[in-house]
């Protein structure tokens, strides 16, 4: 009983201030990525359940009775490449089932989902590496440049100071349903490092390794995957909206960390 004690306090907590504040809408960023990756989910399975499932479904209800729109971050790390979806095919569509199974953050994120999908309040937005224009240490840059060796494999990225304004727009407009929240493209992480080395750190080095050799080093297997953002694009333009390519996108980002100066971790 005492482990489902503060569940039912934080759905107290959540109805009391959307009977308090009586928002139009709320935007759900919360979830456990662990720390320092999703390696910490594998052993703190309870946490990981209470925030990725438990909380996010919870909070979808209680938005549902006081008539609140929800936009759910969501997450993109729960397909994988295979032979239908190369790294140079097709990227997986919102229709897709998932595929990853290989994490248990993945899972979880597979579950709650499953369950928020049917809510017709929700706006769950798929997001994959996230990279913002600064060098905070949950930024997916300054993550890579701590590690020595990293794969160089492409993937989809969400380049937020692009996508933050989608999601508003989307919100507002009450868009309900899954998309895929990443720009279009892929990109290796040998290129945003490329990127690190040409606007902040001119001095950074880095040795690749293969997808084999980093399982060896992981508690649980990661996912290599570009999504397809055909939908999310239609939808932007209907508001006049063009989403840039990650390309295009992550060079901006880097060029806005370089003219902030705050290039300390």
């Amino acid at each position: 009983m005492g482990g489902q004690a503060p569940t039912r306090f934080l759905l107290f907590v959540a109805r009391s201030e959307l009977a308090r504040v009586r928002p139009s809408h709320v935007i759900n960023a919360a979830g456990k990525r662990g720390d320092p990756n999703v390696d910490w989910c594998e052993s703190h399975r309870e946490e990981t359940i209470r925030s990725n499932i438990l909380g996010a479904v919870n909070l979808a209800d209680c938005c549902f009775i006081y008539d609140v729109h929800l936009t759910h971050l969501g997450s993109g790390c729960i397909y994988d490449y295979n032979e239908d979806h190369a790294w140079d095919g097709p990227g997986y569509t919102e229709e897709d089932e998932p595929n990853f199974t290989g994490s248990f953050y993945s899972n979880t994120k597979v579950l709650s989902e499953r369950v928020l999908r049917h809510y017709s309040n929700v706006l769950i937005l798929r997001i994959r590496n996230p990279i913002g224009a600064d060098l905070h240490p949950k930024n997916m840059i300054t993550k890579l440049a701590s590690y020595k060796k990293l794969i160089n494999v492409p993937n989809s990225g969400s380049i937020l100071p692009s996508l933050i304004p989608a999601m508003i727009l989307l919100a507002r407009h009450n868009e309900t349903g899954i998309y895929n929240f990443t720009n279009p493209g892929s990109f290796t992480h040998n290129e945003v490092m490329d990127l690190l080395k040409k606007h902040i750190w001119p001095e950074l080095q880095w040795e690749n390794f293969t997808e084999e050799e980093q399982r060896k080093v992981l508690m649980a297997p990661r996912c290599n995957t570009s999504l397809d953002v055909g939908k999310l694009e239609r939808k932007l333009s209907e508001y006049g909206y063009l989403l840039p390519t990650a390309h295009e996108a992550m060079e901006d980002a880097f060029i806005k960390i370089k003219q902030s100066g705050n290039l300390n971790v």
